[in-house]
């Protein structure tokens, strides 16, 4: 019989490649000018603010989309300030970007 088919078999220890230091992320979040997003922000960023119905119209989204992009990305991601507030019943809640 030949030596290594009587000896036990063992499996090399594989080494696990370190992960690279990745280059500072920018503190910073800002969107591309030309994005859905960056109309969004421009349409909030008015005096007169934006509804809903408004933000859906202009960018052929649809309602939990909007309420979505707003809470997460405009608020979480971007560190944004939405406020809401009922205007009137013609209008309904009007939302703004606040500084």
């Amino acid at each position: 019989m030949s030596k290594a088919s009587t000896s036990s078999t063992k499996k090399k220890a594989t080494r696990t490649k370190k992960a690279k230091p990745k280059a500072e992320a920018a503190t910073e979040r800002t969107p591309r000018t030309d994005s859905k997003q960056a109309k969004l922000i421009e349409m909030l960023k008015r005096p007169e603010g934006a509804t809903i119905a408004e933000v859906i119209k202009a960018l052929q989204w649809q309602a939990h989309t909007v309420r979505g992009a707003i809470a997460g990305a405009l608020k979480k991601k971007l560190g944004l300030k939405v406020e809401s507030e009922k205007v009137d019943a013609e209008r309904g809640r009007v939302y703004r970007i606040t500084e």
